[in-house]
């Protein structure tokens, strides 16, 4: 189709979590704003800036895993490789619609140019291929080019609601103890219902957490935040029931299927199978993060990684754009 190189979008999950993760605790440790509210979910963040305006400071600061890709490639990946950030193109494929307007908000710019040049839903590019006459399936498995090509298990879960959440608390507890933490899975946030709650004890600080998904039940859980009656310390939301799994760019199935058969269900549930065979399930331990912040970011929450790395947002209000 014409593109020089592939990378995956599990490496900037990863850097994400580094980032959020880094935040959640600096919040929690200095008095920030809590609970802390993930921001990776687009739909959910213009739906907070619209009828939420009020409680944007609980949104985490990090761009999306799809914008901080964006600007690594034109900032750290054009120094590294002599390139001119204007002379490269970046394209990403997403299971979500509301990707489009994200790449072209105003602030999503680290490089002087925009982070991400065009988003194309997975049922775009099978348009796409099918439209090139490529026999898909014929293809011959590749690996993802390097060095922006790995990802941790906690990066392949993002994509099912909890999985942020889950990836987040795999880097935190660590953080926090100083020790290697053996079970790695937090089923309690696990699953497609639309609200889960769960609490956390790690290093004699307990942290209590939700993961929504579903613009109904964001609603539902912003409503105790705007009240001051939601005592959590961390929320995470996905506009899309079941998550990104259940994208709006996601291919259609016919009413024959999607009537009767999960797929939500089914597709996160091959996430978390494909984290658990991983070498690699944590997030802090992806060999190429940890290259990209000793070369360039120095560490989580630095000064350069916010310039890079993190975003603010807009009070829109009920009618305006």
């Amino acid at each position: 189709l014409g593109f020089n190189k592939v990378f995956d979008t599990d490496f900037s999950a990863d850097l994400t979590i580094m980032e959020e993760a880094t935040e959640l605790l600096d919040r929690i440790n200095n008095g920030g704003v809590l609970p802390l509210i993930t921001s990776c979910s687009p739909g959910w963040v213009k739906y907070c800036e619209h009828y939420f305006p009020e409680q944007i400071d609980h949104l985490s600061s990090c761009k999306s895993p799809q914008q901080m890709f964006g600007a690594v490639i034109k900032t750290w990946y054009a120094k590294k490789m002599n390139l001119d950030p204007k002379d490269i193109v970046v394209v990403s494929i997403m299971p979500c619609t509301a990707k489009k307007f994200e790449a072209g908000r105003a602030d999503q710019s680290a490089s002087g140019y925009a982070d991400v040049d065009y988003a194309l839903t997975t049922r775009e590019l099978g348009r796409m291929i099918e439209t090139a006459g490529l026999a898909f399936n014929a293809l011959p498995d590749e690996e993802f080019d390097n060095p922006l090509g790995e990802g941790s298990g906690a990066g392949v879960i993002f994509g099912a609601t909890g999985g942020v959440m889950e990836a987040a608390l795999r880097t935190a507890y660590e953080v926090l103890t100083g020790e290697e933490l053996k079970a790695v899975e937090f089923t309690e946030v696990r699953g497609t219902d639309g609200i889960k709650e769960a609490t956390y004890t790690i290093a004699g600080k307990e942290i209590k957490v939700c993961a929504a998904s579903g613009l109904k039940n964001a609603q539902a859980v912003m409503e105790k935040v705007k009240a001051g009656t939601a005592d959590y310390q961390f929320i995470e939301i996905m506009a899309c029931p079941g998550g990104c799994v259940n994208g709006g760019g996601q291919p259609v199935q016919p009413a024959s299927v999607r009537n009767f058969v999960d797929l939500k269900g089914i597709r996160g549930k091959a996430l978390y199978e494909a984290d658990a065979n991983l070498p690699v399930r944590k997030s802090h331990e992806n060999e190429a993060v940890k290259a990209v912040y000793a070369e360039y970011f120095e560490k989580p929450g630095s000064h350069v990684a916010h310039e890079v790395l993190h975003t603010h947002y807009v009070k829109r209000g009920k009618y305006s754009k």
